[in-house]
């Protein structure tokens, strides 16, 4: 007997390096960046049912419901794809990520529920497959495709290589409340880097698709990410000059005995990373952030064993 209804938990991320190499003639910004997935997650809810269409129910957030849901465009996309466009789908979304943070989750629920039909509607879609779709409505959602808790990602995110997990640290997480849009950080990037290379009578910010755009990455074979060196996201300055407590945040987790801190993605979340042997500096500095904001997180990296 066909399963027709499963329940799936959707996990954050954070960017531990984001590295523009440029912009693209489509748009699109090429981009060099690792990518650690978290103990954090939204929790989903997914249901065939006999009435055509897609709906979501999302009762803790102000999210839409219409098919301008990420999630929404996933369910479509997938039956669409796979010859089930007289499928109707129920999905109940749980929103424990901050939205609009920098810590990927309306793309991680778009993979969930990509994940998550494949699995109700019995369709064996691969992996890549399923990767294929997911990165057609968003460039992170081929991420959370796979099982793999890190890695680093080129392109405008697709392009995948798993990577070793963050092990020996704790996260503790802040988003101050402040919804950053991802095409405007993106924006303001290339409108400041534009600047600058005119300032320098350099060639405009517009590099081809190309191997020859990849530039060294930090994270090499088995060698470790260096904390806090290897901590760089060229969206941080620009955003933290629009919203100075960025930087705030960042001083107080460092103060606080974080080994490395900084903003995840286009924001505003900031994480600071706390090494095991320096744990017990963690939650005071999580008590003393929750006095003054909601979403304060201490949480593990997911790893190879953690599910």
């Amino acid at each position: 007997m066909q399963t027709t209804q499963i329940t799936l938990r959707a996990p954050a991320k954070i960017n531990l390096s984001l590295k523009i190499l440029g912009k693209r003639e489509d748009g699109y910004h090429e981009l060099e960046t690792l990518m650690q997935k978290i103990a954090l997650y939204d929790e989903l809810e997914l249901s065939l049912t006999a009435e055509l269409g897609v709906r979501i129910h999302c009762p803790n957030a102000e999210l839409p419901t219409d098919e301008s849901n990420i999630a929404v465009q996933a369910a479509q996309l997938f039956l669409n794809e796979t010859g089930n466009s007289s499928q109707g789908v129920h999905i109940a979304l749980k929103k424990n990520i901050p939205i609009a943070a920098g810590l990927g989750g309306g793309s991680s629920d778009a993979a969930a529920v990509l994940n998550g039909l494949d699995q109700l509607l019995q369709t064996a879609c691969s992996p890549k497959q399923r990767a294929e779709m997911g990165v057609r409505i968003g460039a992170d959602v081929p991420l959370f495709i796979y099982n793999f808790p890190a890695a680093l990602a080129t392109g405008i995110g697709e392009r995948l290589i798993p990577a070793p997990s963050l092990t020996d640290y704790q996260i503790l997480l802040v988003n101050p409340g402040i919804m950053v849009s991802t095409k405007w950080a993106y924006e303001s990037f290339s409108s400041a880097a534009g600047r600058i290379a005119l300032t320098a009578n350099q060639k405009a910010f517009i590099l081809p698709c190309s191997k020859n755009s990849r530039q060294t990455f930090p994270l090499e074979g088995d060698q470790k990410l260096r904390i806090p060196d290897d901590l760089k996201n060229d969206l941080e300055q620009v955003t933290a000059e629009r919203y100075p407590v960025i930087q705030e945040l960042k001083d107080c987790l460092l103060s606080s005995g974080a080994a490395g801190a900084m903003m995840s993605g286009s924001g505003s979340t900031i994480f600071g990373l706390f090494h095991r042997k320096a744990e017990e500096k963690a939650e005071p500095c999580r008590n003393l952030l929750l006095q003054k904001y909601d979403q304060v997180y201490l949480v593990s990296p997911l790893t190879e064993h953690t599910k």
